[in-house]
C-alpha cells in the first residue's frame, strides 16, 4: 500500500496559505513521482519532502523575522527535522495499517471542515476553496483525505502508547522540594580597599608582556573600508512640496488623533443579574474582597474584561457613573449590552485638542516624507539601471541625488544613529560584500535606496603597545586586583571554616587578627584565655579592644533564583551550592569576588495553594519530557521494526531544488 508520510494537519496549519512551491523557489515537484525513502510499505515521495521542507523554512523565517537562504536552512538543520517529522508520521501510519486503526468519514469530515484554510468569507466550509487549495498544492482530494485519515489513525496509535507515561511521583516531591527550599545567608563584597596593601605599579616590561600575552584584547577588529551612495526619504524631505489643503485633508481624516473628548481606562464584569451585580458592589464596598478577586472568582483576570479607553458615549448606559467618578474606584452596578455590570475606573485621561495649526508641523513631515519615499521608489529602477550599466558610486553622486560616503566599517562595532551603518539592511550587505562584487541597488525599510563598494580590507592586527598602554596597565592592575581578592577571600574562607570547627583552638593573634576581622570571626573577648575584653601586651599594657567585625549583609529567606539587590545573579547560585549550615564559599562573580556563609537552611512548605500549583506545574513538565521521550523512543521502534530506507539521492535533489 502506496502512503505519504506526511503530517498534513500541521502543514496546513502552518504553511498552507503560502501557495505554491515558488515561494522559497521549490519547483519542478508537480509530476515528479520519486520517492525520497520509505518506512514498511509506506513510501515518502519528493513531494511530500519539498511540502515539509518548505513549512519548515517558513515556520523558521516567520519567527527570524527574514526570508532564510537554502543554505541557511541547511546549515540550522530545516532539512534533518523534515526528514525526521516525515518518517515519524510514516512509522505511524505503517503500523496503524498493520493492526487495522483508522477513523471514519464523518471524523475527518470534521476536521477538513475546522482546518480555517477551507473556510469562506462568511466562515463556514467553502467546497470550492477546498478543492483550489488542494489543486494549488498539487494533491487530489482522495490523497488529501486518505492522508489526513492516516494523520489521526496515527494520533490515535501516540495516545495509545502515551496514556500511561507519567512523572513519578517521587521525582516530583524532590524537585519540588528542590525548588522551593529557601536559606538564610550572610554576604561581604572584598573590594580593593580590603587587601593589606595597594597594588604595586607594574614597570614596562610587565605591561609588555602582559599586552602579548592578552593579545587578543589589544587587537584591532577587521576594518572593511566601504564606498557607498545613498539616498532616504529625508534627505528630500527639505524639497518636496506639500499643498496645504493636503495638510488639512489629511488632518480631518486623522481627526482622532487630535480631537478626543475625556476618557478612563476601564474594565467592566457582567453579572447575570442585577441582583447579584448589587451584592458583589456591597462585599468591594465592605472590603471583604477586590474588583480584581472578583473577577478570579468568576475565573477571569483583567485582562479579560479590560475595555481599555473609552470615553463616556462609548459606555452607554453606565458612561454617567463611571465619569462620576473623580479618583480610581468601582461603578455600578449598571447596565450594559451584555447586562448588569460593575466597572473598575482606574486611570483618567484628560481630552485631547491639538488644532491644525499645532499639528500642521508634523503632518508636514509626515506627509513630505511619504512623498518622498514615493519618489525614490519611482526612480529607484533608473538608479539601478545606471549601476547596471557601468556607472561608478562616485557618477551616480553626480548624476542622481543620491549622497556619496566612506565608512569603516566593522562587525560589532557601534553604529552611528544618523549614519547608513545604522540600517541593518546596510550592515548585512557590508558583512557579505567582497572586493569582486559590481555596486548594485539594495532598499532599506524606510523606503531608502543605497549601494556599496569595499575597497580594501585591513585585517585584525595587534595595536602597538604604545598606543594602548594606558589599557594594558589599567587591564593588569585590575586582574592583579582580582587576582588578590581571590587570594584573600580563600584565607578568609578557611580561617572562617577553623574558626567554625569546635575544639580547634585559634591560632596567635598576630597571625589571625587581619583574617578574623575581615570575615568576623574573631573572638568576642581579646584577652588570653577569651574572657575579658582587653588583652595584656608583652610589655604589661593594656592592647585595645579590637572592634567587633561586620559580618557581612544578612539575606533571610532566600528563594533559588532569588535574586539580592545590587549583587550578581551568581552569588544566589553559590548560596545554593553550599552544602552544610556554618559553611563559607568565594564567588567570583562579574569580575567581583564575594565571600558567602550560609546560615540555615529552611526545607520546602510544601502545603498551600502556591505550592500545590508549582508542583502540579513540575508534574505537567516532567510528564511531557518523559512523553516525549517515550514517543521518540517508540517512533524509532517502528522505523527499525518496519524498515526505514533513505534515497540520498532523492533526497539531495530537492535540496539542490530549493533556492
Amino acid at each position: 500500500m502506496r502512503g505519504k508520510g506526511k503530517s498534513t494537519i500541521v502543514w496546513l496549519l502552518m504553511g498552507m496559505l503560502v501557495l505554491g512551491l515558488g515561494g522559497f523557489g521549490v519547483t519542478n515537484f508537480s509530476g515528479g513521482t520519486a520517492d525520497i525513502g520509505a518506512v514498511g510499505k509506506v513510501s515518502i515521495s519528493a513531494q511530500d519532502y519539498a511540502r515539509a521542507l518548505r513549512s519548515e523554512m517558513q515556520d523558521f523565517s516567520a519567527r527570524a523575522g527574514r526570508q532564510i537562504t537554502a543554505v541557511e536552512a541547511k546549515a540550522i538543520g530545516l532539512d534533518r527535522a523534515a526528514l525526521g517529522r516525515l518518517y515519524t508520521a510514516a512509522a505511524l501510519e505503517a503500523e496503524a495499517n498493520r493492526v487495522g486503526v483508522s477513523v471514519g468519514d464523518k471524523a475527518v469530515a470534521d476536521q477538513i471542515a475546522n482546518i480555517s484554510t477551507f473556510r469562506g468569507l462568511n466562515g463556514r466550509f467553502d467546497r470550492n476553496l477546498y478543492a483550489d487549495r488542494l489543486r494549488s498544492e498539487g494533491l487530489r482530494e482522495a490523497e488529501f483525505e486518505q492522508d489526513l485519515r492516516m494523520d489521526m489513525a496515527g494520533l490515535i496509535l501516540q495516545d495509545a502508547a502515551l496514556a500511561g507515561v507519567s512523572a513519578p511521583q517521587p521525582v516530583v516531591a524532590q524537585t519540588q522540594g528542590w525548588l522551593l527550599e529557601t536559606r538564610d545567608i550572610h554576604w561581604r563584597e572584598l573590594t580593593a580597599e580590603d587587601l593589606p596593601a595597594p597594588v604595586a605599579t607594574p614597570d614596562d616590561a610587565t605591561l609588555q608582556a602582559w599586552h602579548q600575552a592578552n593579545a587578543e584584547k589589544f587587537t584591532s577588529p577587521e576594518i572593511r573600508k566601504i564606498t557607498y551612495v545613498w539616498l532616504v526619504p529625508e534627505m528630500l524631505e527639505g524639497e518636496v512640496e506639500v499643498d496645504e489643503q493636503a495638510l488639512r485633508d489629511l488632518y480631518q481624516e486623522r481627526i482622532e488623533e487630535f480631537q478626543q473628548p475625556e476618557r478612563r481606562m476601564v474594565e467592566r464584569l457582567v453579572f447575570p443579574t442585577m441582583a447579584a451585580a448589587e451584592e458583589a458592589k456591597a462585599r468591594i464596598d465592605r472590603g471583604e474582597i477586590t474588583f480584581e478577586q472578583l473577577a478570579g472568582e468568576r475565573g477571569l483576570t483583567l485582562g479579560d474584561i479590560d475595555l481599555g479607553e473609552v470615553s463616556e458615549a462609548e459606555l452607554g448606559a453606565a458612561g454617567p457613573a463611571v465619569f462620576a467618578l473623580d479618583q480610581p474606584g468601582v461603578a455600578g452596578p449598571a447596565s450594559s449590552d451584555l447586562g448588569p455590570a460593575l466597572f473598575s475606573m482606574n486611570a483618567i485621561l484628560e481630552p485631547l485638542n491639538i488644532p491644525f495649526e499645532q499639528a500642521r508641523t508634523d503632518l508636514r513631515l509626515e506627509a513630505a516624507i511619504d512623498r518622498a519615499r514615493r519618489q525614490i521608489e519611482e526612480r529607484s529602477g533608473e538608479f539601478a539601471d545606471l549601476l547596471a550599466g557601468g556607472a561608478t558610486l562616485e557618477d551616480m553622486a553626480k548624476e542622481t541625488p543620491m549622497k556619496l560616503g566612506q565608512i569603516d566599517w566593522s562587525t560589532g562595532a557601534e553604529a552611528d544613529p544618523n549614519g547608513i551603518d545604522a540600517y541593518p539592511e546596510f550592515r548585512q550587505r557590508a558583512a557579505e560584500l567582497t572586493e569582486k562584487d559590481f555596486p548594485e541597488l539594495f532598499e532599506t525599510e524606510d523606503g531608502g535606496v543605497f549601494a556599496l563598494r569595499l575597497d580594501k580590507i585591513e585585517p585584525p592586527a595587534l595595536i602597538p603597545f604604545d598606543e594602548v598602554r594606558e589599557r594594558v596597565a589599567e587591564d593588569w592592575t585590575q586582574n592583579e586586583i582580582h587576582r588578590q581578592l581571590l587570594a584573600l577571600a580563600e584565607e578568609q574562607r578557611v580561617a572562617a571554616e577553623a574558626a567554625a570547627e569546635p575544639g580547634i583552638e585559634p591560632a596567635p593573634a598576630a597571625a589571625t587578627a587581619p583574617v578574623a576581622q575581615a570575615i568576623g570571626a574573631a573572638a568576642t573577648g581579646g584577652g588570653a584565655a577569651g574572657t575579658g575584653t582587653e588583652a595584656v601586651a608583652s610589655n604589661g599594657a593594656t592592647a585595645e579592644p579590637k572592634p567587633t567585625p561586620d559580618p557581612g549583609a544578612p539575606v533571610t529567606g532566600l528563594a533559588r533564583g532569588g535574586f539580592i539587590s545590587g549583587v550578581p545573579q551568581e552569588v544566589v547560585t553559590q548560596a545554593f551550592e553550599i552544602a552544610a549550615e556554618g559553611s563559607t564559599e568565594v564567588a567570583d562573580a562579574e569580575n567581583r569576588v564575594f565571600l558567602v556563609t550560609l546560615d540555615k537552611i529552611h526545607p520546602a512548605a510544601t502545603e498551600g495553594d502556591e505550592a500545590a500549583q508549582i508542583r502540579d506545574t513540575i508534574d505537567a513538565r516532567l510528564t511531557d519530557s518523559l512523553r516525549q521521550d517515550v514517543f521518540d523512543y517508540f517512533t524509532r521502534a517502528l522505523q527499525a521494526q518496519g524498515g526505514a530506507t533513505v534515497n540520498q539521492t532523492a533526497v539531495e535533489a530537492v535540496n539542490a531544488q530549493v533556492q
